[in-house]
């Protein structure tokens, strides 16, 4: 399909000449001879870039349709163009969130070349809104444990802050929520939040892809391309899995982190950004500082302000939330309620959860789909989760000493068999502490006691979405 471009000039011969290139080049055009009918294009026609005039008597002007664009449809880059515009014009239009602004005489080339990189931008923005939406990014931080607490509490005195962040945590506990989370509570928050994954960059595209290329830079190179911190200037760029970059992509992030100047492959003019760099790993960086695998001084450069995301073995308390959550928005994407049984949830918080929030997000998501009822049991979770999460003294084979021996924990183990215990006893209980701690074969109270201390929230009729009577 090709890309739609809302031509928006009060002069028909220009708007013309413009549309003639466009469609040679590909382009599919609307028109709009003023402001007000630029507006009405905007809704109805959803253009994936603006090329707008300045001057547009008697009104509104260029300026003040760019306004309401932006308030419209934000998501669509704006290109805009003027023969008698002043650096004040051209200031205000950038702070109002053009893409970038041509003086007449319109050139070919650079009209062309303008387009393209602003529809880059917003395909690059659209990937991202569909990936926060997809993961979640724009949901809230979930969890009420006293380490969620302290994550929310830091991020709120970090945000509004430039300083650089370091975010660090196991696979699946979130970084890149956390790191969209910094960026909307900041005062980039309503410009560009892009994301590099350092680990599945090709070791020869890095620079291109980081910094850019201008055309025929090498082979290949059919287009100038924006790199990742030009469509990041003025917003957040997330560096994720940068612990991955090797030694040569290092030394050049090196460089732009300490003069903010990018100069993009086979270019000859550098240029500054402005970009706020928020990194995250799942490595250890100092071991790796120490290995020589990683340069101790880009580490300093980035390291500002460290924010460590805890596993969620170490806070079983969130998985409720986290359930109830995802379990919300299952029930949003299949239509239909979906629900846990009391049992079921304690099960759940009983896991290790090796692979952190997104494991427990891909579970809820699976039982979700497969589901026969609108509730979910812990036998219905006991036969999704994987085995070798856990291993309780129940499942130690070892009682005629043929089995081989290995090495566990044993307050972990003892923790998570009696974790296992209780949840079950509250499944066949439908929930009932009274009835649960009997069979047992102890008294509620103690009960409720072991079920604090092993981060087991008391059981509530439902836990899901929809609109059951008792469920959250």
């Amino acid at each position: 399909m090709s890309p739609r471009v809302l031509l928006v000039d009060d002069e028909a011969n220009i708007r013309r000449m413009v549309g003639a290139l466009l469609q040679s080049d590909g382009f599919e055009t609307i028109e709009a001879p003023d402001g007000n009918a630029a507006l009405t294009r905007v809704i109805e026609d959803a253009p994936d870039v603006v090329l707008l005039d300045l001057m547009m008597p008697p009104g509104p002007d260029g300026l003040a349709t760019l306004e309401q664009i932006r308030k419209r449809a934000p998501q669509v880059p704006v290109v805009m163009m003027s023969g008698k515009a002043n650096l004040s014009d051209a200031v205000r239009a950038t702070k109002l969130g053009a893409f970038q602004f041509l003086e007449k005489p319109l050139t070919p080339e650079g009209v062309l070349v303008a387009l393209r990189s602003a529809l880059e931008l917003g395909r690059t923005l659209a990937e991202n809104k569909r990936l926060h939406e997809q993961l979640g990014h724009d949901d809230p931080l979930v969890g009420t444990s006293v380490a969620m607490e302290e994550l929310r509490a830091l991020i709120a005195r970090v945000a509004p802050t430039e300083s650089r962040v370091l975010i660090t945590g196991e696979s699946g506990t979130g970084k890149e929520l956390v790191a969209s989370a910094i960026h909307r509570q900041s005062a980039r928050g309503s410009k560009p939040f892009v994301t590099v994954n350092s680990a599945a960059l090709p070791r020869d595209l890095v620079e291109s892809e980081m910094f850019g290329h201008e055309r025929g830079a090498f082979t290949g190179a059919t287009d100038r391309r924006q790199g990742r911190f030009e469509l990041a200037d003025g917003g957040t760029l997330f560096l994720d899995e940068v612990g991955d970059l090797g030694p040569e992509a290092q030394a050049k992030l090196l460089r732009v982190l300490e003069s903010g100047i990018v100069e993009r492959v086979g270019g000859e003019r550098p240029f500054a950004v402005n970009v706020r760099v928020i990194a995250a790993t799942n490595k250890d960086l100092i071991v790796a500082v120490r290995q020589g695998s990683f340069r101790e001084d880009l580490w300093f450069r980035l390291n500002v302000l460290p924010i460590h995301i805890p596993p969620l073995r170490e806070r079983p308390e969130d998985v409720p939330p986290l359930v109830r959550h995802f379990a919300a928005r299952c029930a949003a994407r299949l239509g239909r309620p979906v629900h846990f049984d009391a049992g079921a949830v304690p099960l759940l918080a009983a896991y290790t959860w090796p692979g952190n929030v997104r494991e427990l997000a891909n579970i809820i998501e699976r039982l979700a789909i497969l589901a026969s009822g609108e509730t979910l049991t812990a036998a219905d979770v006991a036969r999704v989760l994987p085995q070798d999460g856990t291993v309780p003294p129940a499942r130690l084979e070892a009682a005629d000493g043929d089995a081989p021996w290995r090495d566990i924990a044993l307050s972990e183990t003892l923790d998570q068999y009696e974790r296992e215990l209780i949840a079950r006893a509250l499944s066949i209980s439908r929930g009932n502490v009274a009835e649960a701690a009997r069979r047992l074969l102890t008294d509620r109270a103690n009960l409720y006691r072991r079920m604090r201390r092993l981060g087991i929230e008391p059981p509530r009729n439902n836990i899901g979405g929809g609109s059951n009577e008792g469920s959250l």
